[in-house]
């Protein structure tokens, strides 16, 4: 039986969250054992001091959620924000470079990021609601090339977020090279199980508290 929260990394990555919401998150993710939290690079050394000597890891978010800023501001703040605590970068590509065609613009940003922090877990985020199913696929062969650990499918903050045909593209184009994390618009534990079915390997979730009540609750 699969351990769902271990699966799920734990998201507050609103742009009016307080750090005493930050506070609260951290508490949940101990309660409940999540695999991780996830938040925005400002409050990343405040989650690292509130998960010491837990098995919480702490996730951020590079160029986040546009992922449109400058390729040596990312690396700059990946750099930054792995000095200060994070474990996992949770990157945005530039979209505008995929919808354009440039691949190996995209391919060389993703690897300049993860060569400046090798010891950071590179989850990469495509943003597929943007993507036709051939720029999905190139997006996932620039990221594998570049070093990415993780594709993961949206940032939540697009017209739309995770899909379970997408998951299935995903994995079917990985072929198990990389983890496949969903994330946007998760909200049940339904989802979570049919996401897993689909390949998913990690949840990204603001909603793990209420899942993991309406687990314990079956």
């Amino acid at each position: 039986m699969i351990n769902i929260r271990k699966l799920i990394d734990h998201s507050l990555l609103r742009p009016d969250a307080t750090e005493a919401d930050i506070m609260r998150l951290c508490d949940e993710a101990k309660r409940y054992g999540f695999f991780a939290v996830c938040v925005h690079p400002y409050y990343t050394g405040i989650a690292k001091e509130a998960l010491l000597k837990t098995r919480v890891k702490i996730a951020t978010v590079i160029g986040f959620p546009h992922g449109m800023t400058f390729s040596v501001v990312k690396v700059y703040e990946a750099m930054q924000a792995v000095l200060i605590g994070a474990d996992e970068l949770d990157i945005v590509i530039n979209t505008g470079l995929a919808k354009s065609g440039d691949w190996e613009a995209v391919k060389k940003e993703i690897s300049d990021i993860v060569t400046a922090t090798p010891e950071a877990l590179h989850k990469i985020i495509i943003e597929t609601c943007y993507l036709t199913d051939d720029e999905k696929k190139k997006a996932c062969e620039a990221a594998i090339t570049a070093g990415a650990g993780y594709i993961k499918t949206s940032t939540g903050f697009g017209p739309s977020g995770a899909a379970i045909k997408d998951i299935q593209l995903i994995k079917a184009l990985t072929k198990g090279k990389v983890g496949i994390k969903a994330a946007g618009g998760i909200k049940t534990l339904a989802q979570v199980k049919a996401f897993i079915e689909a390949g998913a390997t990690r949840i990204g979730t603001s909603s793990g508290v209420a899942i993991m009540k309406e687990a314990q609750g079956q």
